[in-house]
């Protein structure tokens, strides 16, 4: 497994990362400690979940991806401090007026839960997980630096931000002394550029801010099941991406992707995964899995090395202008 410097941070983590959205949904707490065993066993030391996983399923009040994990590092012979921990505030949480939000008195409750929840007594790298309109950035960067300077937290990063608020958050820090942001969680695949590439990317290459996109495989289709003319997968998430991938330019991404995959015995996942790790920007991409073959399978991504002129093939089929 290879690692890399988070951002100009000194912090180094596998460049996968196993996301565990899945825990607690399509995935059992038994699968799930199989899958993290696995994890650890390949070399990877880098977890992301948030507080609102399993929210969405019914009867849940969300928490349940941290207390797999939390219980996991219980039982597990893998030592705390080989694991790079992440999670993210922002969603809701209850019922109350302040059970959402990046308020300072939101992420003072929310953060003691997710320590509770974790069963640890810090944070690796604590995570805003989107915008909040309603509360200034002064606010929340200072309830974070007041969790960095406790110790409760090391690192502080943002998701989904768009770059002109990531850049006026940098600014702030810089201008209030406070802890800045070390790095960035967008939406990016081969089919999802744009919104990264155009702003974000030069952004956080200029700033050192280290890049861990999510949803590397577009939500499933960049692994190879769906395809012309053939029937959707059985799978939650395949309207979602007929209405947003299927069409000649994804399908040409796939075909694209499957060819030159055949050059590294690889798969089209691995192809994907790998072209994601050809980005120079990028510091680990995020990958869920439901079963421990599916993760073994994914991350082999991570060994296949593209040349030049095969990223050159990938990044043509899918140019955005």
């Amino acid at each position: 497994m290879e690692y890399r410097r988070l951002g100009r941070t000194g912090l180094k983590v596998s460049t996968i990362c196993l996301g565990t959205m899945q825990f607690g949904w399509s995935t059992d707490k038994t699968n799930a400690f199989a899958i993290m065993d696995e994890a650890a066993a390949q070399g990877i030391n880098f977890i992301d979940t948030a507080d609102v996983y399993s929210r969405w399923v019914a009867g849940n009040d969300g928490g349940v991806s941290e207390e797999i994990i939390g219980a996991w590092l219980q039982q597990s012979s893998v030592r705390r401090q080989n694991v790079i921990l992440a999670t993210k505030v922002r969603g809701r949480m209850g019922d109350g007026p302040n059970d959402e939000g990046l308020s300072r008195q939101h992420i003072l409750n929310a953060v003691h839960d997710s320590l509770r929840r974790l069963q640890t007594d810090y944070i690796d790298l604590y995570q805003v997980h989107y915008p909040d309109d309603e509360t200034p950035l002064e606010e929340t960067l200072a309830v974070l630096t007041d969790l960095v300077q406790a110790g409760k937290v090391r690192y502080i990063g943002c998701s989904n931000y768009p770059a002109w608020l990531l850049t006026k958050s940098l600014w702030i820090s810089d201008v209030q002394n406070l802890s800045r942001f070390d790095s960035l969680q967008p939406h990016y695949s081969l089919v999802h550029r744009a919104e990264f590439e155009r702003e974000l990317q030069p952004l956080c290459l200029d700033q050192g801010i280290g890049v861990i996109p999510y949803s590397p495989l577009a939500a499933g289709f960049l692994t190879g099941k769906y395809r012309r003319e053939t029937p959707l997968p059985d799978s939650v998430r395949a309207s979602g991406v007929q209405n947003r991938y299927m069409n000649e330019r994804g399908f040409t991404a796939v075909d694209t992707l499957e060819e030159i995959g055949h050059n590294h015995q690889a798969t089209i996942a691995q192809t994907a995964i790998a072209w994601v790790l050809a980005n120079t920007a990028v510091s680990s991409a995020i990958i869920g899995a439901n079963t421990v073959a599916q993760l073994k399978d994914t991350l082999q991504g991570a060994n296949v090395r593209l040349t030049p002129e095969e990223k050159a093939a990938l990044d043509a089929v899918t140019k955005w202008e």
